[in-house]
């Protein structure tokens, strides 16, 4: 009977959690890409405005981290110096002498995040993020808890990295390169991992975005696991989610939307491929909604929405390293203010990769839907929703032999 008893109290703590999970969190999402520099004022300074200013209570979970000391001093540093009283909260697989699954059951470390006005997930390894803020049953533990209901009473909740990770429901866990994880595909498990959702079940989330040329590996996993839209973040950068699904984006660079409501693929190949996604690229100061994309421009873009019968380029736009630096948003702003219409980029295998005979095309195409903004103070545009098409292409004798 006691046995019963505590199944029967479990489950319902379980559906009370889910239940609050599920309502709409009247909270703020910073969403960084990683890399944030600690002179980035208007990241740092954002965080500790929503977290309610000067004084404002951030508590800083370095469970991602390989070095949680050191991480977590440095990063309540960076806070406190902008304003902030920022405190570590020990929750972290790789602390020593430490029992993180204790710590994360903690009553007391669970009230001060509850009391606090933010929250703050250091970079690292976002496995270890759920796996410590998780317990085995899939349900909350008490520090996880109190995040939500920081969040579902209007606290920030901020990520760098592995703490953008897992802001959607699904996140990439053990990876590989963006080429390989096209060519051998993604699985739950493996690839693909729970993430813990701040975001909500309809949005994924993935980093390093342009620095690393991941805006590809997007697309396996937003298929696999019914996404239609896709935010990716830069390095440096920082998307702020409000509560309405309004973002903005601030700091270094910018952020892909990757929608896919239109997209088909066709099963008949058994390589990847892709028809008719849209891909935008918004700049710093940018802002849009979330789903339908209403977008704002920022302050220097207002008047500079461009004319599609006076494009100001007329060469041919290619890459043959697409998933490089910066390739994709390049190829983007070169395209959108252009009298050609597509532009092609290529992916192929690095030395020692699998699959060396097998890469990819990736179309991008401006038509009737895309549009284009360009700086009046600055060589730097915001591009949207050109379509984007995939195909897999056979590589007889790879460059590099």
């Amino acid at each position: 009977m006691k046995q019963w008893l505590g199944w029967l109290v479990a489950g319902l703590i379980w559906c009370t959690q889910t239940v609050a999970a599920e309502a709409a969190p009247q909270g703020t999402l910073v969403i960084i890409g990683g890399a944030l520099r600690a002179d980035n004022a208007v990241v740092w300074q954002r965080i500790v405005q929503l977290s309610g200013g000067a004084g404002a209570r951030i508590a800083v979970l370095p469970t991602a981290a390989g070095n949680p000391e050191r991480s977590g001093r440095n990063i309540a540093s960076y806070l406190n110096r902008y304003g902030a009283a920022a405190f570590v909260v020990p929750v972290a697989p790789s602390l020593k002498q430490r029992d993180y699954r204790v710590d994360a059951e903690d009553v007391q470390l669970a009230q001060s995040i509850r009391e606090a006005g933010g929250v703050y997930f250091a970079g690292g390894d976002q496995s270890k993020i759920t796996r410590a803020l998780v317990r085995p049953d899939g349900s909350r533990t008490a520090v996880l808890q109190a995040i939500w209901e920081l969040y579902q009473r209007g606290g920030v909740i901020a990520g760098t990295s592995a703490g953008a990770a897992i802001m959607s429901s699904t996140m990439y866990g053990d990876t590989r390169s963006v080429i390989d994880t096209l060519t051998s595909g993604v699985y739950d498990g493996k690839e693909l991992e729970a993430g813990l959702g701040f975001i909500g079940q309809d949005v994924f989330v993935d980093q390093h975005l342009l620095a690393r040329g991941r805006f590809a590996r997007m697309l396996p996993a937003m298929l696999k696991k019914g996404y239609k839209l896709g935010l990716g973040i830069d390095e440096n950068t920082a998307l702020v989610v409000h509560a309405q699904r309004a973002v903005e984006v601030i700091g270094y660079q910018g952020a892909l939307l990757l929608d896919l409501r239109q997209a088909a693929v066709d099963t008949a190949t058994p390589q990847f491929n892709l028809s008719n996604a849209r891909i935008s690229y918004y700049d710093r100061g940018d802002r849009f909604e979330l789903p339908d994309g209403r977008y704002t421009p920022s302050p220097d873009k207002i008047d500079g929405k461009l004319d599609p019968l006076h494009p100001a380029n007329r060469q041919p736009v290619y890459s043959a390293d697409i998933l490089g630096h910066n390739a994709v948003l390049i190829m983007m702003e070169r395209l959108i203010d252009n009298v050609q219409t597509q532009a092609i980029g290529i992916a192929t295998a690095a030395p020692g990769e699998p699959h060396p005979e097998l890469g990819y095309e990736f179309k991008f195409s401006r038509d009737a839907q895309s549009v284009g903004y360009e700086s009046a103070s600055s060589e730097a545009y915001t591009v949207l929703r050109l379509r984007l098409d995939v195909r897999p292409l056979q590589i007889s004798q790879p460059w590099y032999r």
